[in-house]
């Protein structure tokens, strides 16, 4: 039988790597990569910065509190995608079956290759050496371990573990170190004294289906004991496509609202007729001043991705929501995507 190793790729710091590969003066600082509007995120940060506590979707203006020093860089999506292509294209000109999971990282499957630790160790040379990119791999006999082995030993982390080896390994890790376990469960299963990755995947079944229902029981318990799966999809197409954004300033004028949605509903129709994608349901996002977030969507006869009908449908779902409190963001997303003419082809992050 043919044994399964999948290989987990996760480029180090990407945005940042990029962005000192364009300001060399930059490498060795603390660098941080973020708008600079009052309530922007951290994109992500150097490993300069993150010694000192700096992590990605924190507040900026907690960031800077963290780390004074820290240089701003304003985010080029435009120069990430276009770093993305080269590194992705290396690693398909080595790869046959390749999962692409956004800009930065992806699983690959190597069960073919007759070394696969020498191929992968080439890979990630050739990737450096073309692009000055730098990239972390994990190696397991699936994705779950892949994906956590990647991030044992970054940057330029190596590591390749069995399952039982990675259950060694990560036994006194939090749940949390697992994708998929949340900062609510982690509290969860503290209250029941559960702290531990091991005190976790030693748990009965039935006790944990009994505090978190079967599903969400028997896949914390599957999860705590590094079983995942070992499909490595080649081709991902969205099913939705959203625009939305965060004011500097809660808006509490109604007529404001509506022109930030039609712009809203603009961009996301020109981003959906460049890729010949249409869809027939239409939600809004409205997130208020008290942090409540509020949907709604409405499914239209016909898939469409023409402004006039995205738009009119969008401020049909505002006014009829009419928000009661000012308003910190707003979105507008086309769900139920038909696939495009043609062969499929990754929808990655825009």
């Amino acid at each position: 039988m043919t044994r399964t190793v999948i290989a987990h790729m996760d480029m180090d710091a990407f945005y940042a790597s990029v962005e000192l590969l364009r300001r060399p003066g930059l490498r060795g600082k603390p660098v941080i990569v973020s708008g600079s509007g009052p309530r922007a995120v951290v994109t992500t940060a150097t490993y300069e910065a993150r010694k000192f506590g700096v992590g990605s979707a924190m507040p900026t203006s907690r960031a800077l509190r963290l780390c004074p020093e820290a240089v701003l860089v304003a985010p080029d999506f435009t120069a990430y995608r276009d770093a993305s292509r080269r590194v992705w294209d290396i690693v398909r000109r080595h790869v046959d079956v390749v999962e692409q999971c956004g800009m930065d990282e992806g699983y690959l499957d190597v069960s073919s290759l007759v070394a696969p630790k020498a191929s992968l160790r080439r890979l990630v040379s050739e990737i450096r050496a073309a692009t000055g990119l730098g990239a972390s791999i994990g190696i397991g006999p699936n994705k779950l371990v892949a994906k956590v082995a990647s991030d044992a030993e970054k940057p330029l982390g190596f590591v390749a573990l069995s399952r039982e080896m990675a259950c060694e390994r990560f036994a006194g890790a939090s749940p949390g170190l697992i994708p998929g376990i949340g900062p609510k469960t982690v509290a969860a299963l503290e209250t029941l004294g559960i702290r531990s990755l091991a005190a976790l995947g030693a748990c009965d079944e039935a006790f944990l289906v009994e505090h978190f229902g079967p599903n969400h029981g028997r896949d914390l318990l599957r999860r705590s004991q590094f079983r995942g799966s070992t499909a490595v999809v080649t081709a991902h197409v969205a099913v939705s496509e959203s625009c939305e954004r965060t004011f500097d300033v809660d808006i509490d004028d109604a007529q404001e609202l509506e022109d930030r949605m039609a712009k809203l509903a603009a961009q996301l129709c020109e981003r959906l007729q460049k890729a010949d994608r249409r869809g027939r349901t239409i939600a809004i996002k409205v997130r208020l001043s008290d942090w409540t977030t509020v949907t709604r969507a409405r499914t239209v006869t016909v898939a469409t991705n023409e402004e006039p009908v995205v738009a009119r449908t969008a401020l049909e779902l505002l006014r009829e929501y009419g928000p009661d409190k000012p308003v910190r963001l707003l979105g507008v997303r086309v769900a139920s995507l038909a696939k495009p003419e043609g062969d499929a082809q990754l929808a990655l992050p825009l």
